[in-house]
């Protein structure tokens, strides 16, 4: 089993923006000299890298850059932030086995100031394979597009409606707002905003997608054993899991049984519990990935959190902010802190089981982590 033999030793992150000024390697490398820093471990001790297969930045490269020992295990995971809890899986993987025996995950983009996500998709053949394309012809060119679908199905089965979408959005923006770390930093958002912001793919519209961020994060996993003796507090990787539903492409729901985002989660979850020895009442928070933040409405129903229709309920009655039953991206989730595809999530998982988030979650022992929004997933579950 893997829980408990790893743990995350140390974080860093460069400042997120919309223009970093400089290039991805540089940005990459700085994350990661800061999480080595965070951990006190010298960068001569790193034998493992791990990224997403996204990431513009080799392995080796970045090995170069920061001065690291000889490699013994390098591992890229794909489908973009579907795979971020994946990166540490990996790296927790890698060292509970021996391959390796500190293990450096890291993402760096330039995702606002070089590229842009937020548009049509490439048109070249990619690994997603022809039937994208497809759907392509028929005017689903965008991630918007992709889950405005599913997130109208959404609506049409369980009556949810802009004002519980809003819920979400306002909630993220309040935890955004102390953070300073977060792009929206100092900038809460109103109802009125909310529901006069134009149109991104109906029924999303623009507070309810994610930031387009330049930055960097970078996590250092090493034994528990080890991490014991180390600067900071070791976080424990007390569960991590992949999943992907029958019948579905990336970021596609389309050729399951419901296109709803759900199954991808639901496999996830059940196998974070199983392996932590833990249910979701056990969870004294989550962070939930919000490429779209009504994406979040059928995670919480896929994580157990409550029953399927019920995430509206759950989040009028204010259980997602701080105070409430479930704090839920505490940092302000991509829609307010950043969009560095997940790990920075993960980072402020990381800093709520320390106690040292801006809006900590009071005698916190576990949280859960899912990076993905459905089409596929990968979770963690991190604690004391």
């Amino acid at each position: 089993m893997l829980s408990d033999k790893t743990a995350i030793a140390g974080i860093g992150a460069t400042e997120f923006s919309k223009n970093s000024g400089r290039s991805e390697l540089r940005l990459a490398s700085e994350a990661v000299c800061s999480a080595l820093a965070d951990a006190g471990i010298e960068a001569s001790q790193v034998d493992g890298l791990c990224t997403m297969g996204a990431d513009n930045t080799s392995e080796v490269e970045i090995a170069r850059a920061i001065g690291a020992g000889e490699l013994t295990f390098f591992s890229r995971i794909p489908f973009g932030g579907g795979g971020a809890c994946a990166v540490v899986q990996q790296a927790a993987l890698a060292v509970a086995s021996g391959l390796a025996s500190t293990v450096v995950c890291y993402r760096a983009m330039n995702e606002r100031s070089q590229y842009r996500f937020g548009g049509p998709l490439p048109s070249a053949p990619t690994a997603e394979g022809e039937v994208t394309h497809y759907h392509t012809l028929h005017g689903l060119a965008t991630a918007a597009s992709f889950v405005a679908v599913m997130i109208r199905r959404y609506m049409h089965q369980y009556g949810a409606t802009r004002q519980d979408f809003a819920n979400v959005a306002i909630a993220a923006r309040k935890h955004a707002a102390v953070n300073p770390a977060a792009f929206f930093y100092g900038k809460e958002l109103t109802l009125d905003d909310y529901l006069g912001s134009r149109m991104i793919s109906d029924p999303l519209h623009l507070y309810d997608c994610c930031m387009e961020s330049d930055g960097a994060v970078a996590l250092v996993v090493t034994s528990a054993e080890r991490a014991r003796d180390l600067k900071t507090k070791p976080v424990m990787v007390r569960a991590a899991a992949q999943g992907a539903a029958r019948g579905n492409i990336p970021l596609m729901g389309f050729y399951g049984d419901d296109i709803i985002p759900f199954e991808d989660t639901r496999i996830v979850s059940e196998q974070l519990y199983a392996m932590g020895g833990l249910s979701a009442k056990d969870m004294d928070a989550a962070i939930i990935y919000d490429h779209f933040g009504p994406t979040i409405l059928p995670a919480l129903e896929a994580s157990g959190f409550c029953n399927r229709g019920e995430a509206k309920d759950f989040i009028r009655d204010g259980n997602i902010e701080i105070g409430g039953g479930l704090p839920v991206n505490t940092h302000g989730g991509q829609v307010g802190e950043a969009y560095i595809h997940g790990m920075n999530g993960i980072a402020e998982a990381v800093r709520q089981v320390r106690g040292s988030a801006i809006n900590q979650v009071a005698g916190l022992e576990n949280i859960l982590v899912t990076s993905g929004g459905g089409v596929p997933t990968s979770g963690l579950i991190l604690g004391n």
